[in-house]
């Protein structure tokens, strides 16, 4: 019997969807379209309740650096272990955190 991950219905947080092991279609690939075309404006234009704030939420994980209450930075890598980001090179994953 196939175990299914649980739908996250409502969750906006990517953390909380990769913490929790929800199903999560992964889009991580955007990060690499961004840092390829290099933008200075990006506008995000789908209907209401299609990823927007999810794919947002992504976004900030990868690139923000997360300094904890105590001074040390957190590691956000474990979020995208296994996601498609990791495997298109070090031109790419060493802009995490940046």
């Amino acid at each position: 019997m196939e175990i299914k991950k649980p739908i996250p219905i409502g969750i906006e947080s990517y953390k909380k969807i990769i913490d929790n092991n929800n199903y999560y279609i992964d889009k991580t690939l955007l990060i690499r379209d961004l840092l390829e075309h290099r933008s200075e404006v990006i506008l995000f234009t789908r209907p209401r309740r299609f990823g927007k704030t999810l794919a947002q939420s992504m976004l900030r994980t990868f690139f923000e650096k997360e300094i904890a209450a105590d001074g040390t930075v957190l590691d956000n890598s474990r979020y995208f272990a296994g996601k498609k980001i990791m495997y298109t090179g070090e031109q790419y994953t060493s802009q995490m955190g940046k």
